[in-house]
């Protein structure tokens, strides 16, 4: 499967870049993992977003859901379809007032996943871990079933030492690393160091810093986690449109 990666910054785009929104691709299979503010426009700049198969949602902060909205508009306004003429998208029935937001006029149904089962999309099968967030967000362990490869994404998560079963042996770890090492005070996202202890008491195979912060030098934050980390754990940072062949 492969991981391009659509927005990757935390709370607000910044300098063209948008903010959590990826795209797994298995096949022909393509999902959206995450739709925040300028996902669209980066999605398009690699794929017809009519061509999406599912999207889904980690949880309903507007940093991870802004451009639901013009997904829905851009599925509603053109009659081309590819796979199926409304676009699932799933997501926790926790809130249900955001959740009531995922259904659109002839473009959009929302689904409700459980978080206590796995879901089969497509050609995964993706379970579900909650995180420490102010609002109710899921981690997610994603496996391609055919080739038993496993990404995880942690979504947006403080640290906590629960995470380590739910990531073990990762091909690909994707976390919320949004701060950097000297970070004090509440924190409702990971530093770069607990981001690389979490892939090193995880035993994953590679690393992907995500949700990251639009101030400061990334390089730092890639050190920090390294240093964390070991050296025997190859560590990304991301960047629009960067891909990984997971």
């Amino acid at each position: 499967m492969k991981l391009t990666v659509i927005g990757f910054l935390g709370g607000y785009p910044a300098n063209g870049n948008p903010t959590s929104s990826y795209l797994l691709e298995s096949g022909d299979f393509k999902l959206l993992i995450d739709c925040g503010s300028g996902a669209l426009l980066s999605l398009e700049e690699v794929l017809d977003p009519l061509k999406l198969n599912a999207v889904i949602l980690s949880h309903y902060h507007h940093d991870h859901t802004a451009d639901v909205g013009v997904l829905q508009y851009y599925w509603q306004l053109h009659a081309k379809r590819y796979a199926a003429p409304i676009l699932p998208i799933y997501g926790h029935s926790l809130d249900a007032v955001n959740f009531k937001g995922l259904d659109w006029p002839k473009s959009t149904k929302g689904v409700a996943y459980n978080p206590d089962e796995a879901l089969k999309l497509g050609p995964f099968e993706i379970t579900f871990f909650k995180t420490h967030h102010p609002v109710p967000a899921f981690a997610m362990r994603i496996k391609e079933q055919e080739t038993g490869k496993v990404l995880v994404f942690t979504a947006d998560t403080a640290y906590f030492p629960e995470l380590t079963d739910f990531v073990q042996n990762a091909d690909l770890l994707m976390t919320d690393t949004n701060f950097f090492a000297d970070k004090t005070g509440q924190k409702w996202h990971m530093t770069s160091t607990e981001s690389g202890k979490l892939a090193h008491d995880g035993n994953v195979h590679r690393v992907l810093l995500t949700h990251l912060p639009a101030i400061g030098d990334l390089h730092k934050l890639r050190q920090e986690a390294q240093h964390a980390a070991g050296e025997n754990i190859p560590i990304l940072v991301a960047k629009k449109h960067l891909s990984v062949d997971v």
